[in-house]
């Protein structure tokens, strides 16, 4: 149940520039429909994503009130089958593709709300996705395969193009939401003040980080990849400081280990000695005796 192909043809209505589509027989040339893999059951008829690729022609995308004009291989996509913003000055030429949004979930949840992205066919992975779709287009009638074979290779690389196009709408989604390099220390320092503030939270993680920011685990990484250190290298570390710095000012009798590690966000009280021990080269309880003992300080971590 992997590949099926529907025939349609696109002209220009020189008056509105939207295009005009009719159904075509299969003898008048290559598809220029494809639905990729069946809609999982309970599935409505707008729970589909469409992935053009632009073939010959001339056409314009209008995003964020510029005209771009396409090149061959370039890649629309838009959640709807006939994109208000895709224009057509004179008869051109798409290949489109119907995939179900239930295959693409990897792309963050945020096609939903896509209302087109662009992907030139030239350069990166949209230049990958592109020779793939239009090879898949042509692949069956070219493969030379037994009968009984093609459902199987059918269905195998109806998954393998939704993957492929989740990673080209997950790239995209990225650059488009990713600030101006003006702002992203910006960004990075609200992220810092908003970890800051939910350190005792044991369940603070990069997901709960990135949703809070309203941008994507993978560019949260890339952040803090600039500044040489991980997410979670960085949750620790603050973790640390604010243990080691409790533990400094709180008598062993009035709070144990145990109990600060916990209040910062460390669920185990061994595994918070371990990296404590590995961070300042002192055991915390060590450094609870030592810190909290009147008199000079000659050894601090």
């Amino acid at each position: 149940m992997g590949i099926t192909v529907i025939q349609l043809d696109s002209t220009a209505m020189p008056e509105t520039g939207r295009p005009a589509t009719r159904a075509r027989s299969q003898a008048g040339g290559g598809p220029a429909r494809i639905d990729l893999l069946p809609p999982p059951p309970g599935a409505g008829r707008d729970d589909h994503l469409h992935v053009g690729v632009y073939r010959q022609g001339t056409a314009l995308v209008r995003r964020r009130g510029v005209d771009t004009p396409l090149e061959p291989g370039d890649l629309l996509i838009s959640s709807a089958p006939q994109p208000s913003n895709l224009l057509h000055a004179v008869s051109s030429t798409f290949l489109w593709f119907r995939v179900p949004r239930f295959y693409l979930a990897p792309a963050h949840g945020e096609l939903a709300h896509l209302g087109g992205l662009l992907a030139p066919g030239s350069a990166g992975i949209g230049s990958l996705a592109s020779r793939f779709l239009l090879e898949l287009a042509t692949w069956e009638s070219a493969s030379g395969l037994p009968h009984p074979q093609l459902p199987a290779f059918r269905n195998r690389l109806a998954h393998n193009a939704a993957d492929l196009l989740s990673l080209l709408i997950t790239d995209l989604l990225e650059k488009e939401s990713a600030p101006h390099p003006a702002t992203r220390a910006e960004l990075l320092s609200r992220i810092r003040r908003h970890i800051d503030a939910n350190l005792m939270d044991p369940g603070l993680s990069p997901q709960r980080v990135a949703r809070a920011h309203h941008i994507s685990v993978r560019y949260l990484h890339r952040l803090f990849q600039k500044e040489g250190v991980t997410v979670g290298q960085w949750v620790r570390r603050r973790r640390l400081e604010e243990c080691r710095r409790e533990l400094a000012r709180t008598p062993i009798r009035t709070s144990t280990v145990a109990a600060v590690a916990h209040r910062w966000g460390f669920i185990s009280a061994a595994h918070f000695s371990r990296v404590f021990r590995d961070a300042f080269g002192i055991s915390p309880s060590q450094w609870q005796t030592h810190a909290s003992r009147p008199g000079p300080q000659d050894l601090a971590p």
